[in-house]
């Protein structure tokens, strides 16, 4: 799917007092940012940010850092952010590949992974968000108890994703090939995509791994 430029949006996000603009710096000192010691989610690739809004206004006692590596797609997510008021939100643009430059050790407690890039081609395999090269660097600043949450309508990444898991070391829970008629749909809360393909019929794959 080829990506719709929004003009402006680089200069919006780059001036906009929602998004962090130097997470470097913030590296083992993202409580600190948000003033108290309450657990920090972080979604990779969160797209137009409805998952993520929904998620900071249900746990007002959670802190969760939005992270996008396109101006063009986060740009709707600070509308959302503008709107909502949260102070437990915070966006990021940034590309993932440089995550371990932003997060120290023991910083994250949840890492959610939405519909993200398949990289279908399989010399880029190892840029797919759950591949054992990307759960090695999550691994580096993840909490002993911590887990990433991955959910995805495409059968053949989440086929892949479950190899990655194991070739890991990595262990799998409430893992399913249909989300939305399974045990875990209780409280689920949708994306913008998972409202899109579960529309057309498309049955959501979830994994749950943790170490």
């Amino acid at each position: 799917m080829r990506l719709r430029n929004v003009t402006g949006s680089r200069e919006v996000i780059a001036a906009n007092e929602y998004v962090v603009h130097d997470p470097e710096n913030l590296k083992g000192k993202w409580n600190e940012f948000f003033e108290n010691d309450n657990p920090i989610h972080i979604e990779i690739g969160m797209g137009k940010g409805k998952f993520l809004v929904q998620l900071a206004l249900l746990n007002p006692d959670i802190n969760y850092i939005g992270i996008e590596k396109y101006s063009s797609v986060l740009i709707r997510a600070v509308e959302k952010r503008k709107e909502s008021e949260l102070k437990n939100l915070w966006l990021i643009r940034f590309d993932a590949e440089y995550i371990n430059d932003i997060f120290d050790k023991n910083e994250i407690e949840r890492i959610y992974l939405n519909f993200s890039d398949p990289w279908p081609k399989d010399r880029h395999a190892k840029r797919r968000l759950t591949s054992k090269e990307f759960l090695a660097k999550y691994d580096k600043f993840l909490k002993p108890d911590g887990e990433v949450i991955f959910k995805t309508d495409n059968r053949i990444l989440f086929d892949f994703s479950l190899e990655q898991v194991e070739t890991a070391g990595w262990k799998l829970r409430n893992f399913t090939y249909d989300l939305h008629h399974s045990e875990y749909a209780e409280g689920n809360v949708k994306t913008e995509y998972e409202e899109k393909f579960s529309s057309m019929g498309n049955p959501i794959h979830r994994l749950e791994a943790y170490r």
